[in-house]
């Protein structure tokens, strides 16, 4: 299965917008990364680290001004680097006004308010659309559940905002498929949130796959983390390899 995201602005179904009819495609900074991952100092500096997907987040510029060597992969990546920085901005606009649109369905506390909020994803499209023009080499074209990396690429490879997040159209095979293909890349897998965008929680979901990662021999772990934007999405998924 090969997972695209689309462009097209506010597109919810539903009379009350319930429902995501595209997958968005995200503008996120390093500082949420920080939070989000749990990523130390030590995490970042030298290190090999892969966003997957990377959509029009910041991370990868930001990581590689901090001394990460980061690269970004996903399927939005097949398009020139001038239309990727509009449709960056594009975009960025469309998960804002999601997300306002469900105020009450986030903690704002990170940001302090919705428009501080708008402001750090609006900031984050900014740098991204920057960085793709001038280093278009960080940004491949990929799509889980096969990436056009070596075995121990990276390592560090961090999924925000895909898996589990899209349960409604990713069944459980695809997330094994997906996991297991970021750990053949990387020494270890961060994923973030455990909930479906609607703020679901996937206790089930969750289980299932970490006990096929498990006969697959992969570690994993729940790890608290000091970010929750949707209510109770204060956990990652920490995948390793046993060997």
């Amino acid at each position: 299965m090969i997972v695209s995201r689309g462009t097209v602005a506010f597109m919810f179904e539903g009379s009350q917008s319930e429902v995501l009819t595209e997958f968005l495609v995200s503008a996120r900074s390093l500082s949420e990364y920080r939070a989000m991952f749990a990523l130390s100092p030590r995490d970042l500096a030298g290190r090999d680290i892969l966003d997957c997907p990377g959509g029009a987040a910041s991370f990868t510029a930001e990581a590689n001004r901090v001394g990460a060597r980061a690269v970004a992969v996903d399927p939005i990546y097949a398009t020139s680097p001038n239309v990727l920085a509009e449709q960056a901005l594009v975009e960025t606009e469309r998960a804002v006004a999601w997300a306002h649109h469900h105020a009450e369905r986030y903690r704002w506390d990170f940001y302090g308010t919705l428009d501080a909020q708008a402001r750090v994803r609006r900031a984050a499209a900014t740098r991204f659309a920057a960085d793709v023009r001038v280093a278009p080499e960080r940004y491949y074209f990929g799509a889980l559940p096969s990436l056009p990396f070596a075995d121990n690429s990276f390592d560090l490879a961090l999924s925000s905002h895909l898996l589990f997040s899209y349960a409604d159209r990713l069944d459980a095979t695809f997330h094994v498929k997906a996991l297991l293909e970021l750990s053949r890349v990387a020494r270890q897998v961060r994923a973030y949130p455990l909930l479906d965008y609607l703020g679901n929680p996937l206790d089930e979901l969750v289980d299932r796959v970490r006990k096929e990662l498990s006969t697959n021999g992969i570690t994993t772990s729940l790890v608290r983390v000091d970010y929750e934007f949707h209510h109770g999405a204060h956990t990652m998924l920490v995948a390793d390899r046993s060997n």
